[in-house]
This record gives structure tokens, sequence and C-alpha cells, in this order.
């Protein structure tokens, strides 16, 4: 059995994770912010916008099931390594677009390295869990809204000064290709260890299928899931331009939108751990999107950018600790290949979350911005009826470890019962 965080090369790839956590989110901040430059510079409708950005979404929809493959092929840590990579330098694409049809291309391609990257870097994330026996999800993911939040501050700056796009976007991506290269050296680099041959430590499953329909189980947490990533998607994407349209806010104020937005997430996640040992996961999803829901109905109702802004605040806070959970969940979740439930839960919750900009762009072209974040209100109700499928899916990993900190979650997967275990442990787990 594993003891609880004893391994120095756990503890140096919790590190390492967290670091490309954070790289994830200054790409997801730094493209959120240029998204109203994209917009001005093709002279986009919200309609059109819209479309461009399902492109994203189906970029990324389609490629997370791939990872699980990819990660039994060539290794996890080689495959988080150069999925990191894609994913960043894609982020120079969007805008370079001279067009809608391009920017539908490159919004494709940023998509698949975002989807792919981020179930990597989650299954990387539940693996750590498991071998410290507590929880840590919320906190990598606080860690991924502190990327986002100084993505997004640098966007504001850059939105401010009136800097090009291109030039923002050029700049930021080299600094975190190379931030993504030097962390992942240190990630784990063990495939599932249930397959492991206890001889040669090598995986002895099939390889996994491209793409599998999730389970009853997987189903019930990505909905969940589902309904949190939607309103973050929405807000991380459009709040700048609701803030714009709505408020009438000067594109600086608007870009802070983004800033409160992530600032507040990021503060509670790295809360959140301790926050979930007290309150236990359906309590803390509940409270969470009744605190989501005010927040988005007060964007609705604002007539000043403080009180949308505010608003916004409200809606991190509230959905902050939703998705780390759900990733939680999905680790516990018994299929037959590696990675498989994270890949399900992630495809069903970002899928979501990748669709909400798009969404809300074809909804406030029929209608109103205001009209769109209303339908956001209801939607986020979801999380206080349905997150009772927690109390099934997941037990805090604290709270199931044994006697001298043994993880009782991880015990079943762990060939270290005998010499011929620990071996191929040790040699799997070698830097």
């Amino acid at each position: 059995m594993q003891q609880t965080g004893a391994d120095g090369a756990t503890r140096r790839a919790r590190g390492a994770i967290a670091v490309v956590f954070a790289v994830n989110g200054g790409a997801s901040g730094s493209f959120a912010t240029s998204i109203p430059w994209i917009r001005e510079h093709l002279d986009l409708t919200p309609g059109w916008l819209g479309l461009a950005l399902v492109f994203l979404t189906v970029g990324a929809s389609s490629a997370m099931p791939l990872c699980a493959r990819l990660s039994h092929r060539y290794g996890p840590r080689r495959s988080l390594t150069w999925l990191s990579v894609l994913c960043c330098l894609a982020l120079v694409l969007p805008p370079l677009a001279p067009g809608l049809p391009w920017l539908c291309v490159a919004l494709f391609v940023y998509g698949c390295g975002l989807g792919l990257m981020d179930v990597a870097m989650n299954s990387q994330g539940v693996q750590i869990e498991e071998r410290y026996g507590r929880s840590l999800m919320s906190g990598l993911h606080g860690m991924w809204s502190v990327g986002t939040l100084l993505g997004g501050t640098v966007g504001a700056l850059a939105a401010h000064n009136g800097l090009d796009g291109r030039i923002h976007l050029a700049l930021v991506a080299p600094v975190l290709t190379v931030t993504a290269l030097v962390a992942s050296r240190w990630a784990l680099d063990v495939r599932e260890e249930s397959a492991a041959d206890p001889e040669t430590g090598e995986s002895g499953a099939e390889e996994p299928p491209r793409f599998a329909l999730p389970g009853k189980g997987v189903l019930a947490v990505g909905l969940i899931g589902l309904c949190a990533v939607f309103a973050e998607g929405a807000s991380m994407d459009w709040s700048g331009i609701y803030l714009r349209d709505v408020t009438d806010a000067d594109p600086g104020l608007a870009a802070a939108a983004f800033t409160a937005f992530a600032c507040t997430m990021a503060v509670a996640r790295l809360v959140g751990d301790a926050v979930v040992r007290r309150m236990g996961p359906v309590r803390t999803v509940r409270a969470s999107g009744l605190l989501a829901a005010l927040g988005c109905a007060l964007v609705v109702a604002a007539e000043t950018s403080p009180l949308a802004i505010t608003g916004f605040a409200l809606i991190g806070v509230g959905v902050a600790v939703v998705v780390p959970l759900c990733f939680a969940a999905a680790g516990r979740i018994k299929t037959s290949a590696p990675g498989q439930a994270i890949a399900g839960v992630a495809t069903l919750a970002y899928a979501s979350g990748l669709a909400a900009p798009a969404a809300v762009g074809w909804i406030a072209e029929a209608t109103s911005l205001r009209f769109s974040f209303g339908l956001v209100t209801v939607l986020l109700l979801g999380l206080v009826f349905g997150a009772g499928v927690l109390r099934t899916q997941t037990t805090p990993p604290a709270a199931t470890a044994g006697a001298g900190g043994v993880s009782a979650v991880s015990a079943p997967r762990a060939p270290e019962h005998d010499e011929a275990g620990r071996a191929a442990k040790a040699g799997e787990t070698a830097d």
C-alpha cells in the first residue's frame, strides 16, 4: 500500500503539476481577454463570434477522449509535455486569423490542445491526490485559477494600453511553453498500476479505445460539472463584452470583470480543500450553487459596471470547487482503461464550458445578453438539486485513509504488497 505523501518523487510531481495547471490557466486567461480585440478586429457580431467559438468546443470535445490512448502509448510524462506545448503554441493562432473561416480553423486547433492538456494534467492530479491520501484537487485547480488571474491581468493591461492582440499573445505563448516544458520534467510517469507487470513495471493493459460512451457514474458526475463549467465558460468569455455592451464600460474596466471573476475563483479554490473536508462534497456543492446563482442574478439585474463586476466575482466563488470535486469523483470510478473516467467527465463538463460562449452568443443574438445570463442562472440551480450524486461517487481521500496514513482508496491499485511490486513501483517513479 502507498504511504501518504512520503515519497520525494510524488512531492516534486505535486509542485510540477501545480505549475502545469497554472500554465493552462494562463493560456485560458490570455485568450479570454483577447476575445474583445478579436471581435473588433474582425468586426464580428455576437452570433458570428459564437459560431467561431463552436470550433473551440468541437476541437476540445473530439480530442479529450484521445488522451488516455496517448498516455498509454507514449507514457504520461511525455504525453503531458508535448500536449502542453501544443496548447501553448496554438494560443497564437486565433488573433492571426484574417477572417471568420480561418478563425474557426485556429480555434479548432487551439481547442484540441486545450482539451488534451486538460485531461493529461487532471489525470496526473488525481493520481497524486491518491498517493497523498488527502484532498488536493481543489488546490491544483486553484493554481489554474491563479494562472487565469495572471493571464487575465496581463490581458487587461494590454487591452487598456491598446496593444495589438497578435503581439500580446505572441509574447505570452513562448513564456507559457517554456514554463510547461520545464515543469513537466518532474511529472509522474506511471501507467495504470493495476495493469502493470510486477517484474518489468510495464503496462499489460490493452490500449484504450479512441472513443467510449460514458457509463452511468461518469455521466452523473459529468452533468454536475457541466452546470458549473457552462457558467464558468460564459463568464470567462463574455464578462468583458457584457460590461462593454450592457453597462457601457471602457475596455480596461470591461477586462477587469474577468479579472474579478478569476481572482475570487482562485482564492476559493486555494481554500477549497479545507472547506470540503469540513462540509463534505454534497453540502459544499449545494452552497456553491446557491452563491453562484445569486451572483449571476446580480449580473442580470446590474445597471452599473461595479454591480456587474461584483456579480461575476460571486459566480467565481460559487463554481470554484465544483469541477475539482467532479474530477476527484471521476478518479474513483473504475473503468476498463486508464484515465477513461476522467476523460469522460472532462469531455462532458468542459465541452459545455467551451460551448457556453457560442450558446450565449446565439441567445444574445436572438434576445439579449441579459436574457442569456438569466438562463445561466437557472442552469446554476442544477448544482443545488443534483449535488447528491457526489455522495455515492466520491469520498474525500482523507476519510478513506487507514491507520498510519495508508490510503484505502489507492490500495486496490497498488502492486506494492510484495517485494516484486515495490521494485516495479520504484522503477516506474524514478526520474
